[in-house]
């Protein structure tokens, strides 16, 4: 069960989150919520120059935590004209330094899926809550071991209108919860991705088509796990490399799905 700080004096980010640029039209805050007892922080950005209710976008980082990266697409996201949450899955102040840190970590969610969806639901209420959202359109993306996160936001059979993985894990114990899905559902994929081998993209095929869900697959010739992140570098033969084409064509193609189920 989760526990969000953010609801009648429906989010009072300023008791919970601190801002940052106050008299710039977007707003970056952090906000702190709970899952249970565990205490999250996330980054919530957003275009203050209306009030207007807007989709709202959740974002889900990768192995390694909330940082960066993930609030840096946040930021594009907000630059676009949606609110978008950068959810904290593992806890506040909790950021793995090294790939086995990561691994052990992101590992206790790739095997209790149950925990993997109830974390990501107290992200969803944190950004369904928020007063600028229209809560009637809200979608997920998520990168690596956020790709494996949306893709259970929607297998909980959350209200949501679509999810994107980004390179993300395609892996499911539970091929039956398929069938929960309500909302559409973009793959972006990497054709030398090693960490998603082609059996399991061929298998999440068989199991999009046998549950009818409405789903579609982007795969990229030449891009490694990991190809919209710079900071993993230019070497694919190290299994993960940014490919300059390939996340600019993902970018898009997320772009205008977001364009079709918002509309």
């Amino acid at each position: 069960m989760s526990t969000v700080f953010l609801k009648s004096a429906v989010l009072s980010i300023a008791i919970i989150s601190q801002a940052f640029g106050a008299s710039a039209a977007i707003q970056e805050q952090r906000v702190e919520y709970k899952d249970g007892q565990a205490v999250l922080e996330g980054f919530l950005v957003y275009d203050d120059a209306s009030e207007a209710k807007r989709p709202g976008v959740l974002v889900v980082h990768e192995w390694k935590g909330l940082g960066p990266y993930a609030e840096r697409r946040a930021r594009q996201l907000a630059e676009l004209g949606y609110i978008a949450f950068a959810v904290d899955m593992y806890g506040k102040g909790v950021h793995p330094q090294t790939h086995e840190e990561a691994g052990a970590l992101a590992g206790m969610y790739f095997k209790d899926r149950t925990l993997t969806r109830q974390r990501i639901s107290a992200g969803y209420d944190v950004l369904k809550n928020f007063p600028f959202v229209d809560d009637t359109k809200i979608a997920a993306v998520g990168y690596c071991f956020g790709g494996m996160t949306v893709l259970e936001l929607a297998r909980s059979g959350a209200d949501v209108k679509g999810v994107v993985t980004f390179h993300g894990s395609l892996a499911n114990p539970k091929p039956e919860d398929d069938k929960n899905i309500k909302c559409k559902v973009l793959i972006l994929h990497g054709a030398d991705d090693p960490h998603i081998p082609m059996k399991d993209v061929e298998f999440f095929k068989k199991e999009m088509q046998d549950a009818g869900v409405d789903w579609r697959m982007e795969i990229y010739p030449g891009a490694a796990h990991s190809f919209t992140v710079e900071e993993a570098g230019n070497d694919p033969s190290k299994g993960a490399a940014y490919n300059k084409e390939a996340d600019e064509r993902s970018w898009a193609e997320m772009k205008k799905f977001f364009e079709q189920i918002f509309k």
